[in-house]
């Protein structure tokens, strides 16, 4: 490999020829990631939870290329049977994740949250390794700010996306003898759905942006070049690390 093609800025087609699967990949920040990596020339599978959501999906022409699947990240036997019809993985991302705003601090609740956020994290991990130690591949967890901060109101989202810091190290250490990377991105404050009840309050989207580097709050989009960076050439040595891309915000 020569010196310029190492150093090339991210091309259109990059991803020409590479397959990923985004988990979580139907709304909100796995949707973008998706499209991030359809437009950089990957065939995409975006798997959810939702069948609405699916049809919704399938239905806008904006996300022809994208392949939306149903999944439930909570079966062993439905991860491993959708896998089983993969002859090639090149980019794993675990996006999936969900939270529950004081109602986390019921038991089967908190549970339920961990195994959306976190157990399926590893469940999918060990169902795709085999196709990415063929290829060389690459997996991308996603963390959160609350992986290092606390908020009281959902115990089991903070549990688990501090959980997914230690368990992107561990499955680095694990499946990097064979070539595959293992890495996170940690979102802040970015305007989804799931943070809807925070940005359009005026008082409260005020002081979230206030408290960031950058004084802005963050967009879905800002997470598309971290993501493709990580899964790229470009980070052929980086492995077992958390990426904040929060504008600043949890090192204020």
């Amino acid at each position: 490999m020569t010196m310029d093609s190492e150093n090339k800025a991210f091309p259109e087609q990059q991803f020409t020829g590479k397959s990923v699967v985004i988990s979580g990949g139907t709304s909100g920040i796995g949707l973008a990631i998706a499209e991030g990596f359809s437009r950089a020339g990957a065939t995409v599978v975006a798997s959810g939870s939702s069948a609405a959501k699916i049809a919704e999906c399938q239905a806008n022409a904006d996300y022809a290329a994208i392949d939306f699947r149903l999944l439930d990240v909570r079966s062993n036997e439905d991860v491993k049977s959708f896998f089983a019809g993969f002859s090639s993985l090149n980019v794993l991302v675990n996006c999936q994740g969900v939270a529950r705003p004081d109602a986390e601090w019921d038991e089967e609740t908190f549970l339920d949250v961990m195994d959306i956020n976190l157990s399926s994290a590893m469940r999918l991990s060990r169902a795709a390794f085999p196709l990415l130690k063929i290829s060389g591949g690459s997996i991308i967890n996603f963390a959160s700010m609350l992986s290092f901060l606390a908020d009281e109101t959902v115990p089991a989202y903070t549990a688990s996306k501090t959980g997914i810091v230690g368990l992107t190290r561990a499955l680095a250490h694990k499946y990097g003898r064979d070539g595959v990377r293992v890495n996170a991105i940690g979102p802040g404050y970015h305007k989804t759905e799931m943070t809807r009840a925070l940005w359009s309050v005026p008082d409260s989207a005020q002081k979230i942006a206030e408290r960031s580097a950058l004084k802005r709050w963050g967009t879905t989009a800002d997470l598309i070049g971290p993501t493709l960076f990580l899964a790229s050439p470009a980070a052929q040595f980086v492995t077992g690390v958390t990426l904040p891309v929060d504008g600043g915000y949890h090192s204020g």
